[in-house]
């Protein structure tokens, strides 16, 4: 079973940066994407970024211009988050697929597309 483990969640300041990190284990043969969601206290999860196999990024609006998704190799997958305010707290979540595309359109591909999950780490911005 694929394992999907985050880290560099913490808590920061307004303006400051954090950069999450994803390890995947256990990955099926063939191609396998991995994107970021994230979850805010009452609300529903949402896409922030995806990466394609092939390097190709795909943002959300609210991730454009200040989020970065990035991958070291097949089984390492960062976010690079710059400029942070409060609307970003949440839980982010790494996210995987069976399949060499995690974007569409250049936006993150839905929730219902992944089948793995990791267990999330807490991304928390105060003013």
């Amino acid at each position: 079973q694929v394992q999907l483990v985050e880290s560099g969640g913490g808590s920061v300041l307004a303006g400051r940066s954090l950069r999450l990190s994803c390890e995947a284990s256990r990955l099926p043969t063939g191609n396998f994407c991995m994107a970021w969601f994230r979850q805010a206290p009452g609300k529903e999860r949402e896409a922030v970024a995806g990466i394609d196999t092939d390097g190709r990024p795909s943002y959300a609006e609210s991730a454009k211009g200040r989020f970065n998704i990035s991958q070291e190799n097949a089984n390492i997958m960062y976010l690079q988050m710059n400029s942070l305010i409060p609307e970003d707290t949440a839980t982010y979540y790494c996210a995987g697929r069976q399949g060499w595309l995690c974007g569409e359109n250049g936006r993150p591909r839905p929730q219902s597309h992944y089948r793995y999950w990791g267990q999330g780490t807490q991304v928390t911005v105060s003013s």
